[in-house]
């Protein structure tokens, strides 16, 4: 039983799929909890702090600085006018395609909840992680995610 379980152990040690998921959901449920005060799902907090930060931004330019499907932004966005978070007005290249995302009200009372909520992840990472292994494995996880 012990040959069988090293083996597997081995087997799982080199598997970036596995490890990734694994690391992954770790970290997903340290987001959750954390964003959950403000009801918010982490996706949709990050794009208001992208929103909140960058206020008339194109969805293709969502797309781009949060390395999502348009899809996804399209439903992401979708869901937070309705939550009235944000609004969307007509593109000033008059591009009918095209809509400037722009933050509501109840998102700019959002912004130092979100903002703190942010720094307080950091906070709680560099706790974990010496701030260069933090720096170091962010960098990489891009790199690599920018190579498949």
């Amino acid at each position: 039983m012990l040959h069988i379980q090293q083996r597997s152990l081995a087997m799982f040690d080199r598997c970036l799929y596995f490890n990734t998921n694994v690391f992954s959901r770790k970290i997903e449920k340290v987001w959750i909890d954390a964003y959950s005060e403000l009801g918010l799902a982490p996706a949709h907090a990050y794009l208001l702090r992208l929103v909140l930060d960058k206020p008339g931004l194109v969805q293709r330019d969502i797309v781009t600085e949060l390395s999502l499907d348009k899809s996804t932004i399209t439903r992401f966005v979708d869901k937070m006018v309705i939550e009235g978070y944000l609004y969307r007005a007509a593109s000033p290249n008059g591009n009918l395609k095209e809509h400037c995302i722009f933050p509501t009200e109840k998102a700019l009372a959002l912004k130092e909840p979100l903002n703190r909520i942010g720094a307080d992840l950091y906070q709680k990472m560099q706790a974990l992680f010496s701030v260069e292994e933090l720096k170091s494995t962010v960098d990489w996880i891009r790199k690599a995610s920018n190579k498949l």
